[in-house]
C-alpha cells in the first residue's frame, strides 16, 4: 500500500517526505499522530536494536472505512503471560508502531484490526496530544500506588507526558510539585499546586512522596535528593539516552528509597485516557504541524520549546 510518509532515512537527520509503501493491513487514514518523546529518542539514534529507514509514530487516530478509530501503540502477541494477564505493556513479543512496523508520520497506516479501537468523536487532535501522555500517567500513578492526598514531584512538567500527567495527578487529588524550564512556567502553574525551574530544584521543593521522573539522566539526581524516607521514585523516560548514575548512592540506602521503572500502559488504560478527554476532565495542550512540517517541529521538540505535545495534523 503506498502513501506519503515522513521516513527517517538516517539517525539525527531531517526526515524525508515522499512516498512509500507502508505494508499492508487495514488502512486506517491518519488524521493526527502525536510527536512521543520516544520518537525524539529514536530519531537521535538511541535505540541501537532499530535500523533505518523507519516512520516513525505510535499515537495514531484516523478513520477506518469512515469511522473515527485509534490505533493501540503497540501491536501484541495477546498469548504470553503478561498479555493474558492484562500487562499488555509487558509482552514478550510486543512491536511497536514506528519501530517494529511503519507508523503514523503517514497519510495511512497498515493495521491488524486487533490493534484499532474505536473513538467516541472524531477530536482527532486532541486524542492525538493527550491519550498516549494520559494513559502514560495513569500507569506510572498505579505502579507507584499514588493516592488521594499524595506529595507528587513532576519532572519535564511542561512537555507532553509531563502536562497531561500533572493534570491527571490534579484530577485524582494529589499534590503536585512540577519542575519545568522559565518559558512553561505560566502554562505549568495552571495545573500545579507550585512550580519550580531547572537549577537546584532539591533545595526549593523540600521532601516529597513520590517522584514521577520524565526527563531521566539530567535531573535524577536533584529528584532522589527531594525524596522522603522511603520514598518512591518512578522512571518513565530518559530523554537524552546517556547512561544514568548515582551520584549520591549512600543517601539512596540510608533513606530506603525505591527506584523502579514504568513501561507504557495496558488497553485499559489507553480506553480510560480515551474517556477522560471525552469528557472533558483533561485539557489536551498541543501545538500543530502539517506533515511537510515534520523536521521543524523535531527541531523545536529537541530545543525544549513546544509547550505540551506536537501533533501532526493530515
Amino acid at each position: 500500500m503506498k502513501a506519503k510518509a515522513a521516513v527517517l532515512r538516517a539517525f539525527g537527520e531531517p526526515l524525508e517526505v515522499t512516498e512509500v509503501d507502508v505494508g499492508e493491513g487495514s488502512p486506517v487514514r491518519v488524521k493526527a499522530s502525536g510527536m512521543c518523546g520516544r520518537d525524539l529518542v529514536i530519531w537521535k539514534g538511541g535505540f541501537r536494536n532499530l535500523n533505518p529507514p523507519l516512520i516513525l509514530g505510535h499515537e495514531i487516530y484516523g478513520e477506518l472505512y469512515g469511522k473515527p478509530v485509534g490505533v493501540y501503540g503497540m501491536e501484541t502477541c495477546g498469548d504470553c503471560k503478561y498479555c493474558k494477564s492484562g500487562k499488555e505493556n509487558l509482552c514478550e513479543r510486543a512491536r511497536f508502531f514506528g519501530e517494529g512496523r511503519p507508523g503514523g508520520y503517514s497519510e495511512i497506516v497498515a493495521v491488524d484490526e486487533r490493534s484499532i479501537f474505536p473513538l467516541p468523536d472524531g477530536s482527532y487532535e486532541k486524542y492525538a496530544a493527550a491519550v498516549c501522555p494520559l494513559a502514560t500517567a495513569i500507569h506510572a500513578s498505579k505502579v507507584a500506588h499514588i493516592r488521594k492526598g499524595s506529595r507528587v514531584l513532576v519532572t519535564g512538567a511542561g512537555g507532553g507526558v509531563g502536562i497531561h500527567t500533572i493534570q491527571y495527578l490534579k484530577e485524582i487529588g494529589a499534590e503536585v510539585i512540577s519542575v519545568t524550564s522559565p518559558p512553561k512556567r505560566e502554562i505549568v502553574s495552571k495545573f500545579s499546586d507550585r512550580v519550580v525551574t531547572l537549577e537546584n530544584f532539591s533545595r526549593e521543593v523540600g521532601k516529597v512522596e513520590y517522584v514521577l521522573e520524565l526527563v531521566g539522566a539530567e535531573t535524577i539526581n536533584e529528584s532522589l535528593r527531594t525524596l522522603e524516607p522511603e520514598g518512591t521514585l518512578v522512571l518513565v523516560g530518559n530523554l537524552s539516552g546517556k547512561p544514568i548514575s548515582l551520584i549520591r548512592p549512600a543517601m539512596n540506602i540510608m533513606r530506603e528509597l525505591k527506584v523502579i521503572g514504568s513501561a507504557s500502559y495496558t488497553r485499559d488504560e489507553i480506553r480510560q485516557a480515551v474517556d477522560m478527554i471525552h469528557k472533558g476532565r483533561i485539557e489536551p495542550v498541543y501545538t500543530k504541524f502539517r506533515l511537510e512540517e515534520v523536521n521543524q517541529a523535531l527541531e523545536l521538540l529537541k530545543s525544549g520549546k513546544v509547550v505540551g505535545r506536537a501533533v501532526l495534523s493530515l
